[in-house]
């Protein structure tokens, strides 16, 4: 049989403690154990939990009386959140939980980001919250593999809409916690960044050929999240090398698309991880393809790559932009980087002759990259387009001599 699973279910159980009580109810009628946790500030559940709201504030190394002495909700919530951070992991490494679910509206949800956060990749985390989607999260405070479940109907008491989220939420995090297979981490991990196969294509070669040595390969989409995803993993240290070669969220950030967050491109270098770099996609910036063009964004070609997502192309002097940008963010690393500059082109609609071809706008971008790469990088252009096999090739080969040299370890 299963081992029995216990899940962490937390929240302000002074103002949520019938929902978080069903929510106990529904883990204990499906088979599992609840160990529970206060985070409210002012009041007090009906009853006690098993961690209560003066264990997680002083977990987070401060006091209740803190908190309330601060005479700010928002600034309480912040002690309570690294307590409630601090005191899951504590849980979690003590093999005490096997998963958690926080509920809340946009105090709890701003409490649960922080306390998926310090969770590792596969461990089940799912906040259950009234603004789930919204863009009040920032990329950069969402956790590599949260769960996210709107709560409707939910905002004060219990109903037989919000408990439909509930009783689902309950079955949910039970189930994943049972069948979760989490990373082993058995060979050495390579992070990639990458879109699909229509614009970039270098991750059909490279994945098979990679893993053939002896890798294991996580591809990321980058259209956002995936790059925050791929930037929370980087900076725990988690791949043995990068293969950033999508680092277009870089351009979105600074033209208003669809961004991964102000650190994106720097922590695997802050992490001490070497680091390979093109720039597929520079050229870009990802908007809503529902919303229509932004303002900032109009009067230049776009493509829309579905109902979802489309993009805008950037003028020359924007280039140059992006190019200074890659480069300080480079040059804060702390381990090697190889900088690959296809100078025939960054993206399949880039080519001679494609929809969004721009061969003044690629020669200052090529032009700025040459000037402001930093020292600690090493520059290697090759005259060709990222999508020919010459890339792929010259890529397998600065690996190769990086694992030849120790610089990537090749071993867990």
């Amino acid at each position: 049989m299963t081992a029995v699973k216990t899940i962490l279910v937390a929240g302000t159980y002074d103002t949520k403690d019938d929902e978080l009580h069903y929510l106990a109810e529904v883990i204990h009628g499906q088979g599992g154990r609840v160990l529970s946790m206060d985070v409210s500030v002012l009041g007090d559940p009906s009853r006690p939990t098993d961690v209560s709201k003066h264990q997680v504030a002083e977990a987070g190394g401060s006091s209740i009386e803190a908190a309330i002495a601060s005479g700010d909700e928002n600034t309480a919530m912040q002690i309570m959140g690294a307590g409630a951070a601090a005191k899951a992991l504590e849980l979690y490494r003590a093999g005490q939980i096997h998963g958690v679910i926080v509920l809340g509206g946009t105090m709890g949800t701003d409490l649960a980001l922080d306390l998926c956060q310090a969770l590792p990749v596969g461990v089940p985390k799912y906040v259950v919250s009234t603004v789930a989607f919204s863009p009040l999260m920032p990329p950069e405070r969402i956790p590599a593999d949260v769960q996210m479940i709107l709560w409707s109907g939910g905002l004060y008491g219990l109903n037989s809409i919000c408990k439909a989220a509930l009783s689902q939420a309950a079955g949910a995090v039970l189930g994943a916690a049972r069948a979760v297979e989490a990373p082993r981490r058995e060979r050495p991990l390579i992070g990639m960044t990458s879109f699909g196969k229509t614009v970039l294509r270098y991750m059909v070669t490279l994945k098979p050929a990679l893993e053939a040595r002896g890798f294991e390969v996580a591809v990321f989409h980058a259209t956002g999240m995936g790059g925050r995803a791929f930037e929370s993993l980087a900076g725990e240290g988690a791949f043995a090398v990068v293969m950033d070669f999508a680092p277009q969220e870089v351009s979105n950030h600074l033209f208003g698309g669809l961004s991964a967050g102000a650190d994106r491109l720097t922590n695997a270098g802050r992490a001490g991880t070497p680091q390979l770099v093109a720039p597929g996609c520079y050229d870009l910036v990802d908007f809503v393809g529902w919303q229509g063009v932004p303002v900032q964004l109009q009067g230049r070609p776009t493509h829309a790559h579905n109902r979802l997502l489309s993009s805008a192309v950037l003028e020359p002097e924007e280039r140059r932009t992006v190019a200074q940008a890659i480069c300080e963010k480079l040059s804060q690393a702390r381990a090697p980087v190889a900088v690959i500059l296809p100078n025939q082109g960054c993206n399949e609609w880039d080519r001679p002759g494609g929809d969004l071809h721009d061969a003044e706008g690629l020669t200052a971008f090529c032009e700025s990259m040459r000037r402001a790469c930093p020292q600690n990088a090493e520059l290697t252009e090759q005259d060709c387009h990222i999508n020919d096999a010459a890339f792929c090739e010259k890529v397998l080969e600065i690996f190769d001599s990086w694992t030849a040299s120790g610089i990537i370890k090749t071993t867990v």
